[in-house]
């Protein structure tokens, strides 16, 4: 049986905001980060909760790949306030680190009713504000540790791209890679359907048009507003089909040197699709198709996508080999088979449409530097 599932209320546009005054709460939760409350952002949020008379408590000590620690701290945090909603406010770290607070504090104290949650992304990347998963990172360890379950999904989630706009350019850059790789990933899946189809397909869509409009142009409210409803629709594709190796080698990257995982992911993709081409290559050939490259055969379309890639990357100044992103050769060698092993254990590894091998990955990661 194949089955799509999606129990997110997705709302967007002029007003997104005052949903807030509607959630059924009596205490509220707000997570996010440090300059969302030095920018005065989430000011917006917590006048809404006041126009309720919604008492609240701002837990803002999230750090980019959200650590066990401060996971910890924040699910203390939440089950003393006993709060019934948790909002959150942020890019992928801080949604995930909300998700990840309301996920464990069902696990310590499990008398506590349900926290509604709802998701405000600041970045156009993640998708996390529609999925079931949450990133956090073990740092004593170097390890991301992808967490799977249902309790996950936020109830709501409120799209305004106005929260976008002082995203500076390498940011727009690297998230707007990364939805362009959750949707090539959850088109290429394993466990692709119908329904993430079509979103893959738009989102990518999207990006092609879209996200060189936003790099340039950090007041191009259209092409902002674009890219976050892409980056939500990639974001609803891999929740239902899953992802692949590009992520999973992009975690245990990250996790080793504390590469941004758009970065991450937009550096490997290239050399994941070139990879996956046996298995995958009419798919990429559909997608070359879809957005007017040459495809008269499945070399052609693989070929002329990777290098549409490499194209985007160039022009966006993201560097094309592992080497350019600040790390030593000598300890990036030494971890190679360390980050194997974590990344053929990656979650996302079972859903790549070629199954590799531990040593398959070592070389990947080797081809890439």
């Amino acid at each position: 049986m194949t089955q799509f599932y999606g129990k997110t209320k997705i709302c967007y546009g002029k007003y997104a905001l005052d949903t807030l005054e509607e959630l059924p709460c009596t205490r509220a939760f707000v997570v996010t980060d440090p300059f969302m409350v030095k920018s005065g952002f989430a000011d917006q949020i917590t006048s809404h909760l006041e126009r309720r008379n919604v008492p609240h408590q701002i837990f803002s000590d999230v750090e980019p790949d959200p650590s066990l620690d401060t996971v910890k701290r924040g699910t203390i945090e939440f089950v003393k306030s006993r709060s019934d909603l948790i909002v959150t406010l942020g890019g992928g770290s801080a949604i995930d680190t909300a998700k990840a607070i309301a996920y464990f504090a069902r696990k310590a104290a499990p008398d506590m009713p349900k926290p509604l949650l709802a998701a405000i992304p600041t970045t156009s990347g993640t998708g996390s504000e529609v999925t079931a998963i949450s990133v956090v990172t073990d740092k004593e360890h170097g390890v991301k540790i992808p967490l799977n379950d249902e309790m996950l999904l936020p109830d709501v989630a409120i799209l305004d791209a106005r929260f976008t706009r002082t995203v500076p350019p390498s940011v727009t850059a690297a998230t707007g890679m990364d939805v362009l790789t959750h949707a090539i990933e959850a088109y290429t899946s394993r466990d692709h359907n119908a329904f993430t189809r079509i979103l893959a397909v738009q989102a990518i869509r999207y990006v092609f048009s879209f996200l060189m409009q936003a790099y340039q142009n950090m007041e191009n409210m259209e092409a902002r507003e674009m890219m976050l409803l892409g980056s939500c629709m990639a974001g609803m594709a891999f929740n239902n089909s899953g992802l692949g190796i590009t992520h999973s080698m992009a975690h245990a990257l990250g996790g080793q040197f504390h590469v941004p995982h758009g970065v991450a992911n937009a550096v490997l993709l290239p050399h994941v699709i070139r990879f996956n081409s046996f298995d995958a290559g009419v798919r990429y050939r559909e997608l070359a198709r879809i957005i007017g490259l040459p495809h008269a055969n499945v070399e052609e379309g693989t070929a002329g996508l990777i290098a549409a890639v490499n194209g985007m990357n160039e022009a966006m100044g993201i560097p094309t080999r592992i080497r350019d992103l600040k790390i030593e050769e000598s300890a990036f060698r030494a971890a190679l088979d360390s980050m194997a092993a974590h990344a053929i254990g990656d979650m996302c590894t079972a859903t790549n449409p070629r199954r590799p091998s531990p040593a398959d990955l070592r070389q990947l990661l080797e081809e890439a530097w």
